[in-house]
């Protein structure tokens, strides 16, 4: 192979050409937006609080804005990783987000709509010549409401070429945080979660907000192997028999031999359901494991594209109360979390609008960064508000 290339001819006969959706195989029950919401750290009692959900705006539990992508068959990456690139492997690049109004709620049966979309090569310091792949999915209800659109960026890059640079090298030591450190973290953490329980059933009303308003801090961590295997059980295709598999074949994608196994392989999953688990067997595990981390570029185990985004999404739609929404959010993620890492969401109004539809809107800029600085993901977003 050229000590510099990377071959993406297979990719363009797959663009704009639907591919297998995504299937649920049961209704939603309650307990799975129980554990998403635990999985995100998201302490909404909406969520997750019968009781409080009952007295609230739908009278029963809802799932979070966030919860669409748990009901694919693959963290909305599939339609971005369509065609073979050979001995290359996959991070999340960035997510955008539209929401048209429809909630999901247990008994729902959610189906995803995957469209390949586009794609780009760029030189860059992370592995040289790299593809940025985007592709589409439609999350749809059993009515046929459009619930959300999510445009999907993979990133596809050759694994020797991301080690041989060393670009996302760092310590392969999870950093040690004092007891008196984690106590102030659990604390500054509390008051986000404070924020949503003094609003309550309240809403945040439009005429309220200002331009340059900063939202309250979220902190996330410090990370584990044991938080990303909780977010990674909270996506329901992680689960034995527990949506109807695409039948993926990670090697004809091109993924190296170490990082493809037969994650969403449904005659496997018959077989020898142990090795269809992508955190175990296949390109997850550099996730769980420093050891397949370090074979792709990343110097310990570290979180999910897929589950930052939802963060993000979490943060947004906490501050905005169950009388708001967010309906459109585009985030770019720069690096991942890894574990030991803590992270720190912050955001502020930098517009306030009346779109075309005639929504109340305000625009809010994030920014994710961990305790040391430095920047994770960013991301615009605009919020629609209750209007006095």
């Amino acid at each position: 192979m050229n000590d510099k290339i990377l071959d993406c001819s297979d990719l363009e006969s797959y663009m704009g050409k639907p591919i297998a959706p995504a299937r649920m195989k049961e209704p939603l029950h309650n307990n799975d937006i129980r554990r998403w919401v635990q999985a995100m750290h998201y302490a909404n009692l909406l969520h997750y609080d019968h009781d409080f959900a009952k007295e609230g705006r739908y009278g029963r539990l809802v799932a979070p804005q966030s919860f669409a992508v748990a009901a694919d068959d693959g963290h909305g990456a599939g339609p971005a990783c369509v065609g073979r690139i050979p001995d290359s492997h996959l991070i999340f690049g960035g997510d955008e987000w539209w929401f048209y109004g429809p909630k999901i709620f247990g008994g729902d049966m959610i189906t995803n709509e995957k469209v390949p979309y586009d794609f780009s090569v760029k030189d860059t310091k992370f592995a040289g010549p790299t593809c940025f792949q985007r592709g589409d999915n439609n999350y749809y209800n059993q009515d046929g409401d459009l619930i959300a659109k999510q445009r999907s960026t993979a990133i596809r890059y050759r694994a020797d070429l991301a080690l041989e640079m060393g670009s996302i090298a760092g310590d392969e030591n999870d950093p040690v945080w004092s007891d008196e450190d984690l106590a102030d973290l659990q604390e500054k953490k509390f008051e986000f979660i404070k924020m949503m329980h003094d609003l309550g059933h309240g809403k945040r009303y439009w005429d309220d907000i200002n331009v340059g308003d900063e939202l309250p801090v979220r902190i996330i961590g410090p990370h584990s192997v044991a938080s990303f295997a909780t977010e990674w059980r909270a996506y329901l295709f992680t689960i034995w028999g527990g949506t109807h598999r695409p039948g993926l074949d990670m090697e004809a994608l091109g993924f190296t031999k170490e990082m493809a196994g037969h994650e969403n392989d449904p005659v496997m999953e018959r077989e020898n359901p142990e090795l269809t688990d992508g955190a175990y067997f296949g390109p997850s595990r550099g996730h769980l494991f420093p050891r397949y981390a370090r074979m792709i570029g990343m110097p310990r185990g570290y979180g999910y594209g897929a589950s930052m985004g939802a963060w993000i999404l979490d943060y947004m739609a906490g501050w905005a109360g169950e009388w708001g929404q967010v309906v459109h959010c585009n985030s770019a993620y720069r690096g991942p979390a890894f574990t030991g890492d803590a992270t720190f969401l912050t955001a502020s109004v930098v517009d306030k609008m009346v779109d075309e539809e005639g929504r109340n809107i305000v625009q809010l800029d994030c920014k994710m960064k961990n305790q040391l600085g430095v920047t994770m993901a960013t991301a615009k977003a605009e919020v629609e508000l209750p209007k006095k």
